[in-house]
């Protein structure tokens, strides 16, 4: 496979009348940038997608961080506080860009550069090389699904998108430690990866730590290196608590997010190990077989490490490419353990490539030859396979979609959906008010009136048509009352009211509200926020269970509120300094 690469590299300099620059792995990586942009610049909608949702937290984030709340100080949220300042970032650049794509794409202004450093390096000894590590981050990159779906139907995923981006970023972690010979130009790179994952995601952050870990071990990282990196690590941290104070709250915020959820580690381990066992079993199938197939050159270099206690042969031991996979695979379903949506294990590849570059040799054995490239085409094809299946499915049978109209959801409402799913929206929306004691009852009972009711695309839609519509509501109701609610709370899983309407967020109240997972109990500062709160929106169009416990959780803080039917489908708890002009 090496001397393949070697002989494209001698073509392209030679025989090939093809421009250099044209396959040029930085300016492919810039022309990729410039297309985003444009398209974020763009009015494009999208069809809509399971767990749509999701993204709105993003605009919740953003709207919070423009009117000056800090994540983790001023408010909960389920993750770190990166990925919404990235989007926060890419918002006032682009206000006009399509929710999910935005969300998704945000990340590229920290993983393309540290990726382009990556592919500079290698580029400078192999531009094969280059673009092999290069391609497949572009294709999970740019296509902003996760690698399993969700749902039968096609649609965006607007869900997952932390998970993925922490995906690109570990890929990004092993192409420099893989492949990147610049000693100072890798410790960059780890540095600030492990500095972003660290406020990305936690899980993301400790699944780095092993592959960094074992890098050291294994000799490709110096222990100079990993000194460096981890006191400018510290040092970043100490200069963001000494001017703000955030990273303390943060991790006090993840150590209770760790307690609410704790009980759920194995059952969680084997359910990861399940979904993934399609890229599991080849990948541990192929370890087992390179050990086997170099164990007389492992076995010296195993002994002599012990016996001599030199440190360099102990570290050739380590730098197996076989111990490679199954150190990066164990570091993968740790953190898919902890997802629901991701690009999963995509960060595999760069190992994957330095197995094929080294399997040469095996031509002579056709049998082990065709077996390790099988195993290693199993690992790597079918997620690519998948994320471009699944956006070719969702954009191109959106063709034959409808877009969604609204008045008052800004690009919220990019969405599209197919005729048939807004014949249901128009008929659960009569049928959810007309049974409303129906669907309390199963919320009371701890069921949703659907298992799937999130996924479930007119769902999303009925809740993008009861915003707008509530949105409206308010809008009448302050013009004919002469008031206006300056702060705006939620007692459901998203709040996009105060960016819709230029308004602000109660501060402390969590973001991505979800009652079983991702809010603790209320603090007596939280419970007086939200008594002072002007207004309170409740979604009734279907009750379901969290939003009850939601509402339970603050039952008491509301006492004092006036409840009042906005809509069919939203009531709203508002302040008792407004009772006297609402009569």
């Amino acid at each position: 496979m090496s001397s393949t690469i070697k002989a494209h590299d001698e073509n392209s300099r030679s025989g090939i009348a093809i421009p250099t620059f044209v396959t040029s792995p930085l300016v492919i990586l810039v022309i990729a940038l410039v297309a985003v942009c444009l398209i974020l610049s763009l009015p494009l909608s999208v069809p809509i997608g399971p767990m749509y949702w999701d993204v709105y937290i993003y605009y919740d984030a953003a709207n919070r961080i423009f009117s000056g709340q800090v994540p983790a100080l001023d408010f909960f949220a389920p993750v770190g506080p990166l990925g919404y300042y990235l989007f926060a970032g890419w918002l006032s650049m682009f206000p006009n860009g399509q929710p999910a794509l935005m969300a998704h794409w945000s990340l590229l202004a920290v993983s393309a550069p540290l990726m382009a450093l990556v592919i500079w390096d290698v580029g400078s000894r192999s531009r094969a090389i280059a673009l092999a590590l290069l391609v497949p981050f572009l294709i999970f990159a740019l296509l902003p699904f996760n690698v399993r779906e969700f749902y039968p139907f096609p649609g965006s995923d607007a869900f997952g998108v932390y998970n993925r981006q922490i995906c690109q970023m570990l890929y990004v972690l092993m192409a420099g430690i893989m492949f990147a010979r610049d000693r100072r130009l890798l410790t960059v790179v780890i540095t600030l990866v492990m500095t972003a994952m660290f406020f990305l995601k936690i899980t993301g952050f400790v699944a780095g730590g092993i592959i960094a870990a074992y890098a050291l071990l294994a000799g490709r990282v110096s222990l100079r290196s990993a000194l460096i990196s981890a006191f400018a690590f510290i040092a970043m941290l100490g200069a963001i608590e000494l001017t703000t104070g955030e990273v303390s709250v943060y991790i006090h915020d993840i150590l209770l997010l760790v307690k609410m959820n704790s009980g759920t580690l194995v059952p969680r381990l084997l359910q990861s190990a399940s979904l993934n066992f399609g890229i599991l079993a080849p990948t541990g199938i192929l370890a087992l077989l390179l050990l086997w197939s170099d164990r007389q050159g492992l076995w010296k270099k195993a002994a002599n490490g012990l016996g001599k206690r030199s440190i360099a042969e102990a570290a050739s031991f380590l730098d197996s490419t076989a111990l490679w996979l199954l150190v990066v695979l164990f570091a993968g379903i740790l953190f898919e353990s902890q997802n629901t949506g991701s690009q999963a294990l995509i960060f595999l590849w760069p190992v994957i490539l330095t197995v094929l570059m080294q399997v040469g040799p095996l031509i002579a054995r056709p049998a082990l030859f065709v077996a390790i490239v099988g195993l290693a085409a199993t690992v790597t094809i079918p997620s690519m396979v998948a994320v471009a299946e699944q956006a070719t499915r969702a954009y191109v049978g959106a063709a034959k979609n409808i877009r969604m109209t609204s008045s008052n959801l800004k690009t919220l409402g990019n969405v599209s959906m197919r005729p048939e799913v807004a014949t249901r929206v128009e008929r659960m929306l009569k049928i959810y008010p007309e049974h409303q004691d129906f669907y309390n009852d199963m919320a009371l009972a701890g069921e949703l009136p659907a298992p799937m009711l999130y996924s479930d695309f007119d769902f999303q839609i009925a809740y993008l048509t009861i915003t707008d519509q509530a949105v409206e509501a308010i809008r009448k109701l302050e013009a004919a009352k002469g008031i206006r609610f300056e702060t705006m709370g939620s007692l459901n899983f998203v709040n996009p009211f105060p960016w819709l309407m230029d308004r602000t967020a109660p501060l402390y109240v969590s973001i991505g509200a979800d009652p079983l997972r991702t809010v603790p109990d209320a603090s007596a500062r939280e419970q007086e926020v939200m008594r002072s709160t002007d207004i309170v929106l409740y979604p009734t169009c279907p009750s379901t269970l969290a939003n009850v416990m939601l509402y339970d959780m603050y039952a008491a803080s509301l006492s004092g509120h006036s409840r009042v039917k906005l809509t069919e489908c939203y009531d709203a708890f508002v302040n008792a300094k407004f009772v006297s002009a609402l009569q």
